[in-house]
């Protein structure tokens, strides 16, 4: 384990690709395969776990994630005390009822700034179909999403965010392309064509115009 030193930069495995990417990355995975999505967030664990790095995971619900989890834990090393996190993604994105981006920006940062003391890296993947159960603030999800990517320029967090395409509007499907520099697609990772790097200066202009 090492302590908090964030220079250089690592490159890692995500395990579903054989290629290796630099840590701190922001990406989009956009399925409609469950079986691939499982298989796929299974070996991100897994890897993360054998690579010494803290890993969190936000499921959209409780059995879901503690299957996943426990598929991801047993095909790799066993974490050691603090270093895997599962969580529901509704309590973690809107405790108290509500969706604040400011506020899960700041638990990321938390999180970071604490798992990075103790482990080599951090990476975290969220399930997002939360935001279509409309819990106040979660128009306010292209904000957040944009917001990670300034939160990426100091926290070297590996940063993975699922949709599930079936579920979302075309609308919002391109808007959260705008804000992932990268994506997956066919099992590979991309840089995303259709990411729109902000001003710098001007924080995070976007909305999610989805009324779903």
């Amino acid at each position: 384990m090492s302590t908090h030193a964030p220079s250089p930069q690592r490159h890692i495995s995500l395990g579903f690709t054989p290629e290796q990417y630099p840590e701190g990355i922001h990406i989009c995975y956009l399925y409609s395969d469950e079986d691939e999505r499982r298989r796929f967030m299974a070996e991100f664990v897994s890897s993360g776990i054998q690579q010494g790095e803290a890993v969190v995971y936000l499921a959209d619900a409780a059995p879901e994630m503690l299957d996943l989890a426990t598929a991801g834990l047993c095909t790799g090393t066993a974490p050691a005390q603090g270093q895997f996190t599962a969580a529901t993604a509704v309590e973690t994105y809107c405790p108290n009822g509500r969706f604040v981006p400011q506020a899960m920006l700041d638990t990321l940062h938390e999180i970071y700034t604490c798992r990075a003391a103790t482990c080599e890296g951090v990476r975290g993947t969220g399930e997002m179909s939360w935001a279509l159960h409309r819990i106040p603030g979660s128009e306010r999800l292209i904000e957040y999403e944009a917001g990670i990517n300034e939160l990426l320029l100091t926290d070297r967090f590996t940063v993975l965010c699922q949709y599930d395409i079936r579920r979302f509007s075309g609308a919002t499907i391109f808007e959260l392309l705008n804000v992932h520099p990268f994506m997956i697609v066919s099992g590979q990772i991309m840089r995303n064509p259709f990411y729109v790097a902000p001003v710098p200066g001007h924080g995070a202009t976007y909305e999610n115009r989805d009324d779903q």
